[in-house]
């Protein structure tokens, strides 16, 4: 190796910076969607194994988990995506998950649709095809979790933005001890 090569140009650690920058942002999304992605697979394998239906593998569905991740830091880069930052957070949560369930139907049906396409090499054939054979209960119940899955994913999201990061992390992993600890709201019963 060339000296010129191993020491590092000025452009290299801002590129290195990015990078590290990107890995940190699309790790939490990642993690969320990795492990929805395959609880959804292992529903979608109890609900299908009676009817000998292929099934999705573990690779795709992480694969999913990272494409989904990725595109929802993107997507969320977008004006159109935050339009109540100084609403009640129930305003962006609704909105941004009624984005990215929208964007999931597509892709779900894309899912199925794709494979037939390829094999028919006609998209209006494939289309009919799968129109009369795709099993609508089982598609639908895997919507009906995306949604879910979803909106938690986006009501933590909103609730991150808030309160902020290092706070959350506070919260949830380091010991807060004794009277630095989260206060109880007036109307909670004293539970």
């Amino acid at each position: 190796m060339s000296t010129a090569m191993a020491q590092p140009r000025p452009g290299n650690k801002g590129l290195w910076q990015w990078l590290k920058h990107e890995f940190w942002e699309v790790l939490p999304p990642t993690i969320f969607f990795l492990i929805s992605f395959h609880i959804v697979l292992i529903d979608r394998r109890l609900m299908l194994r009676q009817y000998g239906l292929p099934l999705s593998s573990m690779v795709s569905a992480t694969v999913a988990a990272l494409l989904v991740a990725k595109v929802v830091l993107i997507t969320d880069s977008f004006s159109l995506v935050n339009r109540f930052p100084e609403k009640p957070l129930m305003y962006n949560v609704v909105w941004k998950t009624t984005i990215y369930v929208a964007a999931a139907l597509v892709i779900h049906y894309l899912e199925h649709l794709v494979p037939i396409w390829w094999h028919l090499g006609d998209f209006r054939a494939a289309n009919d095809k799968l129109m009369n054979e795709i099993v609508w209960p089982h598609f639908w119940a895997v919507q009906l979790w995306l949604v879910v899955l979803l909106f938690v994913y986006c009501a933590l999201r909103e609730l991150v933005r808030v309160i902020g990061r290092d706070k959350v992390v506070d919260i949830f992993f380091r010991s807060t001890g004794g009277m630095n600890g989260p206060r109880r709201m007036s109307g909670s019963g004293g539970r």
